[in-house]
């Protein structure tokens, strides 16, 4: 495989004009994912995950202004005409939306739906395409894939119907998949078998993915870089298992000290006081200072998002956060996530 990313994403903004003035949904955030590797972006709703997923899509709604660059394969996709990023769409970029449901058309089947990026972006004649999405369907574990074919999605299950986005975001063999919480609201058993696929699958092809997820068991299990969001910009970035063993951003501490352990017995969870800031009228430095039980007078400056060790990027001025000072409250004596609790979590 070649060494150049499959995706970088460089200096990304994302503004919407809003009737109290413009909202930066996401600032200044970069990363990069290789062939065959998971980079898991994680976060609380509204930090700006699924925004940059779209971004990256060229997706965004009308109105919403896109600074900054994101290159596919070397390519750059930021300032090219709709047309250009619609021909990249489902043939070298693709993505599995958080509910099916609302994803698929209703009026067509399973079969249809999955077979139309096949007649688009690779000329089959609808007989073929249909036959290549029978394949597919089989590829993603659906038991008797001619037959489901031919249903409509209200047939399927919740668990059928995101293998069925599965089937239509790899028809084309895409170079880079995105999973915007390909696992929402399905049960735990088949929220295993989903991500077991697209485990499979990414070794299988090659692709490269990027998991979007507020859920740090799954990033624990199935990603190998991870990038964690807070209100629109990267706080942390590391290896997956060096962030759970060594985080260094305290918001990332405390989401990690959040996770139950079947270990934990009774000791009671960390907590993250106070909500995240109105990103019409976001704090002029840190913007997790607010809420951070580290913060003193110098994060009133913003604070670079710079490598604290090989790899392992923090935007704080406590990192490296060390051992030489316990955390104090909201993380409490025996559930510290920077020196135990993480280990468990993983």
């Amino acid at each position: 495989m070649s060494s150049r990313p499959v995706l970088e994403v460089l200096n990304l903004s994302v503004e919407f004009p809003t009737d109290r003035g413009p909202l930066r949904a996401v600032d200044g955030v970069s990363f990069s994912v290789e062939a065959g590797k998971t980079l898991a972006v994680v976060g609380e709703s509204g930090c700006g995950k699924s925004v940059t997923a779209l971004a990256i899509m060229g997706l965004l709604p009308p109105g919403a202004r896109l600074g900054g660059a994101v290159r596919l394969l070397g390519e750059e996709l930021v300032g090219q005409p709709g047309a250009a990023w619609q021909g990249r769409r489902g043939r070298d970029l693709a993505m599995v939306f958080q509910e099916p449901m609302t994803s698929l058309n209703p009026a067509f089947t399973a079969g249809e739906q999955v077979a139309e990026a096949l007649r688009l972006h690779e000329g089959l004649s609808p007989r073929a395409a249909m036959d290549r999405a029978v394949e597919m369907l089989a590829l993603v574990r659906i038991p008797d894939a001619a037959r489901r074919a031919r249903q409509y999605p209200h047939q399927l299950s919740g668990g059928m119907r995101q293998r069925v986005m599965i089937a239509m975001a790899l028809a084309c063999r895409p170079r880079l998949l995105i999973a915007d919480e390909p696992t929402t609201a399905l049960d735990v058993t088949v929220q295993a078998q989903i991500l077991a696929l697209l485990d499979e699958l990414k070794r299988d092809t090659g692709t490269a993915v990027v998991l979007i997820t507020h859920d740090l068991g799954v990033v624990a299990d199935h990603a190998d870089q991870v990038v964690v969001m807070y209100a629109g910009r990267i706080a942390e970035a590391a290896p997956a298992a060096e962030l759970f063993e060594r985080p260094e951003h305290p918001y990332t501490v405390g989401l990690i000290g959040a996770v139950p352990s079947i270990e934990g017995g009774a000791t009671r969870l960390a907590s993250i006081e106070g909500t995240v800031p109105d990103l019409r009228d976001p704090p002029p430095g840190c913007r997790f200072a607010p809420r951070c039980p580290f913060a003193g007078t110098d994060c009133e400056t913003p604070p670079p998002l710079g490598e604290v060790h090989a790899g392992h990027l923090s935007a704080c001025w406590r990192a490296p956060l060390g051992e030489g000072s316990p955390l104090p409250e909201p993380y409490p004596p025996g559930r510290d996530p920077a020196r135990t609790g993480a280990s468990q979590a993983a």
